[in-house]
């Protein structure tokens, strides 16, 4: 499912990288607050959804190659986030819906979640 379908099903805000939503293909999500939990199942190419607007995040998905993050249960995220995003080329969406909404959603239209034999 492309990023622009996935913006659309989660009611989401484009903060960084919306020129890129018809253009990367997602077909695999994981959840997390967890960034440590992240780092040990990530899949290159995932999409990464979690309640974190720390700079880790974003620094997370750099290192693991994660091209798209989807912030829940916020509206503002801060600036320093957003600017990071940017100067990373990642694209970071913003939902007021909760981790297990968004993700009940996405799994509904067909998203996969990470590799089982992945997880700690």
């Amino acid at each position: 499912m492309y990023l622009k379908e996935i913006v659309e099903k989660v009611g989401g805000r484009v903060l960084s990288g919306e020129s890129k939503l018809d253009s990367i293909e997602i077909e695999s999500v994981a959840a997390s607050d967890l960034m440590s939990e992240v780092l040990a199942f990530a899949e290159p190419g995932m999409l990464l959804i979690t309640g974190l607007v720390s700079p880790q995040v974003v620094r997370t998905a750099v290192v693991v190659g994660i091209p798209a993050i989807l912030i829940v249960r916020h509206e503002n995220v801060p600036e320093e986030l957003v600017d990071l995003a940017k100067m990373n080329d990642l694209i970071l969406v913003v939902t007021p819906l909760s981790m297990f909404e968004a993700c009940g959603r996405l799994y509904m239209e067909g998203l996969k979640p990470v590799k089982r034999g992945k997880l700690p």
